[in-house]
């Protein structure tokens, strides 16, 4: 059975009943009960369109909309946040606690002037920060902030001239102020503002500047979009500064680097221990400590071994040049110590370096997975040379010079108590002999010069044969380990009334 064929003017009729229907419930205007936060009148400008287009002898009907622009004018934008603790809890109790707005200095880093929030009050004020104050102290039970940023309000720090306080590449510096005595850690959040949308979303990027986590999904920068007046929502979530419970500003691990000596030669060993404790009250996972050793110091591998609380853990370890990795696969519960030991031997090339071991552990906490670390925990050990050392040895003599040739002979007696400096400072004084010498010098070119006010009643003795010995000063190349000589030759005044 064939189905009947419809004239052209009845589907014609047919897709105009179907549209006047569509644009009917497009355009109606329901009634719907909302709760809103009370506004004050604002000047808004909407500007909708719509076209409709359609084809009598076809099946199909296009309706094109574009996006609705809102503008607001002189309106207040509140970026709203709330501190809780690293496990995203509520703090026990925000007594004490303050939130500033800082801008920052030329550098970017440093606090400059506190920012000149606009006051509100009455229907103009969002708690919890009613009066916009800046800084804002958080309530006992509360620990909600927020800033009023007014678009039309300038600022003056050295890298926001010319901008208002919610123009693109405004910078801040968020402060959160513990009180003194709850052992907490100031933290500093750095906001830049991405700009303001034509349908009033507010946009920055929140850079944590201490390197700890700002939301609970543990990143260090994020960025966020908040609309006017309304953020409650949107806010940032800071944690936590500094209890030693479930901190989250790397305060939750500690180690400590430790040697059996202080000193040591080449062709020693030397045993070095890390201790590593969790001091949060949550377990740690995948410990992991980068340790850089000194120069001429390398590491044996049979000689690792580590425990957890006195009892023996498998340690994986991987060297790369002076680098080594240590790695745990054993979780460290809270308040459990780790220990890890390795010796080294000390080659002769750890005398040209300075003997300064660092070590950096890292972990992640097993409630939330976020990233703590502890160092670098550094330790220094003494070098002393031995037998591989490259000092020489100065030694010299002053002496009454009767033929002017610069040596001492034979009824050239020495000249006591004669003091000569050298280029590094130190002043040496000459025996009953007119003698002195000097030990352990640094290799190179080493001058000495003779003081002759030390030498009442003399004078340098003129050479009549090398020139270079009629000064004051005595130049000697000194090889590593070798033997360098600086004599002087002084002659008597003539006094006056003398022959």
């Amino acid at each position: 059975m064939s189905l009947p064929h419809w004239p052209v003017w009845f589907r014609y009729v047919k897709w105009r009943l179907f549209l006047w229907a569509l644009l009917m419930v497009l355009f109606a205007t329901p009634t719907v009960k909302v709760f809103a936060q009370p506004v004050p009148a604002q000047t808004r400008l909407i500007d909708n369109q719509a076209v409709a287009r359609y084809e009598a002898t076809g099946n199909l009907v296009n309706l094109i909309s574009n996006q609705v622009q809102i503008e607001r004018a002189e309106a207040l934008i509140d970026p709203l946040g709330t501190l809780v603790g690293c496990d995203g809890q509520p703090l026990a109790s925000y007594a004490g606690f303050s939130m500033a707005l800082y801008e920052p200095t030329a550098s970017g880093l440093d606090l400059g002037s506190l920012v000149a929030l606009t006051p509100t009050q009455g229907a103009t004020s969002i708690a919890p920060n009613g009066g916009n104050v800046n800084p804002f102290s958080l309530e006992i039970g509360q620990g909600k902030y927020n800033f009023l940023l007014d678009a039309n309000q300038p600022l003056i720090g050295p890298g926001n001239l010319g901008k208002t306080q919610t123009t693109a590449g405004a910078e801040y510096i968020l402060v959160i102020n513990p009180p003194a005595s709850s052992g907490f850690k100031q933290r500093r959040v750095r906001v830049t503002m991405l700009g303001v949308a034509a349908n009033g979303l507010l946009s920055y990027r929140a850079t944590s500047l201490d390197g700890q986590p700002i939301g609970v999904d543990g990143q260090t920068e994020l960025v966020r979009t908040v609309s006017i007046r309304n953020a409650a929502g949107q806010g940032l979530v800071f944690f936590e500064l500094g209890l030693n419970t479930a901190l989250c500003d790397g305060d939750q691990i500690r180690m400590t680097k430790t040697a059996d000596r202080s000193a040591v030669q080449p062709g020693d060993a030397v045993v070095y221990r890390l201790l590593i404790q969790g001091v949060g009250a949550a377990g740690l996972d995948s410990v992991v400590v980068v340790d850089s050793l000194p120069v001429g110091f390398q590491l044996m591998l049979e000689s690792v071994s580590g425990s957890l609380d006195g009892m023996p853990v498998a340690i994986a370890t991987q060297q790369s040049g002076s680098t080594v990795t240590f790695r745990v696969a054993k979780s460290l519960a809270a308040s459990q110590k780790l220990e890890i030991i390795y010796v080294t031997s000390v080659t002769p090339d750890a005398i040209r370096g300075s003997g300064q071991n660092s070590a950096l552990v890292t972990a992640q906490r097993s409630d939330n997975q976020f990233q703590v670390q502890d160092g670098p925990s550094i330790h220094r050990m003494s070098l002393d040379p031995g037998i591989f050392s490259d000092c020489g040895t100065l030694i010299g003599r002053v002496f009454e010079d009767k033929n002017f040739d610069g040596e001492q002979q034979f009824g050239e007696a020495g000249i006591s108590n004669a003091v000569i400096f050298l280029d590094d400072g130190n002043r040496v004084v000459t025996d009953a002999d007119g003698l002195f010498s000097l030990q352990k010098a640094l290799p190179g070119q080493r001058t000495g010069t003779l003081d002759l006010s030390s030498l009442p009643g003399y004078t340098l003795a003129p050479n009549l044969y090398f020139n270079e010995r009629n000064s004051l000063s005595r130049l000697v190349n000194l090889a590593p380990g070798g033997l360098g000589r600086m004599n002087f030759g002084v002659t008597p005044t003539f006094q006056e009334g003398q022959q």
